[in-house]
């Protein structure tokens, strides 16, 4: 494997986990911030842009994930680099989304 599968790996995992939030807000019909509102990820934007901004995320991280390279899920470094991309990405998402919905 070469060092860049792994680097898209981890990338490939922070927008797995972005799609979450954008796609279970949007999906059950509630506005949530998004970079397309104003300000960007403050204010608020429309379940459908939330729903759209989801699907772009989950495209993207199944790009990352599942063309470049060869991701096998049966190997452990694989998994705990992808899993590192969500952790990351959701500790960040919790702290930024805790300020404004008083989760902190």
């Amino acid at each position: 494997m070469r060092w860049y599968h792994y680097l898209a790996y981890f990338f490939g995992g922070a927008f797995l986990a972005n799609a979450l939030p954008h796609l279970g807000n949007g999906i059950s019909g509630h506005a949530f911030q998004s970079p397309f509102a104003s300000p960007p990820g403050v204010g608020l934007s429309s379940s459908t842009v939330n729903v759209l901004w989801g699907l772009f995320n989950l495209a993207a991280g199944y790009l990352l994930v599942c063309r470049v390279g060869s991701f096998n899920l049966r190997r452990t470094l694989h998994v705990l680099v992808l899993g590192a991309g969500v952790l990351i990405m959701s500790l960040m998402l919790a702290h930024t989304f805790g300020k404004l919905h008083g989760g902190l």
